[in-house]
């Protein structure tokens, strides 16, 4: 039975130069009308996670999360899934110093922009800063990563740098870490303390 991951994948192999058919068979299937277009898997699995707790279900709703594998990416993303491609509503997170880049790209898709939501300096950040960093690090304990991180904070360049800036460069030092923290820190959340780039989103779909 087709759903929205293999939605995704189709569409990450036309990205890369594949056949369309695949992808534009799924999301006639799949009744699609939007696609949010995240940076990478980090933010997939925030926005899936966060959803799932206010008990949505996005590809019964038509949405399909898709992760562009870099913000170089979202011009070719906006033009296959845009008005010039599959034709969905597109929406979805970028950061500030990105912001003029997706203008520009998303203006040759034909897609606006302001159904963006611009994140200060990136999701994790947002994330980080909802919760709090003690929070954080009770997380970051919880999951057993608690000597990583101490070593992490033993390390010169780290010295003397905010503590939240600290969290934030130590969930992109392992594979997969950013991914598993992404969705972790999004369960996490008061739901009175959503940041707002990402309360948006949700609330836009």
């Amino acid at each position: 039975m087709a759903d929205v991951g293999m939605f995704g994948e189709a569409v990450g192999r036309w990205a890369a130069g594949g056949s369309c058919a695949r992808a534009r068979e799924l999301a006639a299937e799949l009744a699609l009308r939007t696609a949010v277009l995240l940076e990478g898997l980090s933010d997939l699995a925030a926005v899936e996670a966060l959803a799932g707790l206010r008990g949505r279900d996005l590809g019964a709703e038509g949405v399909c999360v898709v992760s562009m594998g870099g913000a170089m990416n979202v011009g070719r993303y906006a033009g296959l899934l845009g008005p010039p491609g599959l034709g969905l509503r597109l929406t979805g997170l970028c950061d500030e110093r990105e912001q003029g880049y997706y203008e520009r790209a998303l203006r040759r898709a034909r897609a606006p922009l302001p159904g963006f939501f611009v994140c200060a300096a990136d999701l994790e950040d947002e994330l980080i800063r909802a919760l709090g960093t003690a929070r954080v690090e009770e997380i970051i304990a919880a999951e057993g990563d608690l000597r990583a991180w101490e070593t992490f904070l033993h390390q010169p360049a780290q010295h003397d740098r905010p503590r939240h800036l600290q969290l934030r460069r130590f969930m992109g030092t392992k594979k997969g870490r950013k991914i598993r923290y992404g969705r972790l820190l999004a369960e996490s959340l008061d739901p009175a303390h959503v940041p707002a780039p990402l309360d948006a989103l949700l609330v836009s779909l």
